[in-house]
């Protein structure tokens, strides 16, 4: 009888350590899903580049394509007076967790850095512009 309240107490004991090794879930953070990520980013594209009237993108116009049936949730920038032209810049998300592209001419202009800092900090979920 000794020797199994002994043997109770080792497992418990045991038991007990392994818990305090386990490693906290994760804080809760921003749905890493591409289409909430791809929400967050236009956004602040819409607030920070457009509605703020920050010159670097006066000449251009937001084109969210959010419903996508690719999976591939995304924003679009054109030309202002052409909106149908070809995008100048196209930001878009796949996959959980959301992996996100930039491309388009934006990108090889001064600006670029920029996109990328913004969109970065937009999908992690702070709303701040720059």
């Amino acid at each position: 009888m000794r020797l199994r309240l002994a043997n109770a107490a080792l497992l418990t004991a045991l038991a007990a350590m392994l818990a305090a090794c386990q490693t906290p879930a994760p804080t809760a953070g921003p749905n890493r899903g591409a289409l909430p990520t791809m929400e967050r980013v236009a956004l602040g594209a819409n607030a920070c580049w457009f509605k703020s009237g920050d010159p670097a993108f006066a000449a251009y116009k937001l084109a969210p394509e959010l419903n996508s049936f690719s999976g591939r949730p995304r924003i679009l920038l054109v030309h202002k007076g052409s909106p149908e032209s070809r995008p100048l810049l196209v930001v878009q998300a796949e996959g959980s967790p959301s992996r996100l592209q930039a491309f388009g001419p934006m990108m090889q202009e001064p600006v670029a850095g920029r996109i990328t800092t913004d969109v970065n900090r937009w999908s992690g979920g702070n709303k701040a512009c720059s």
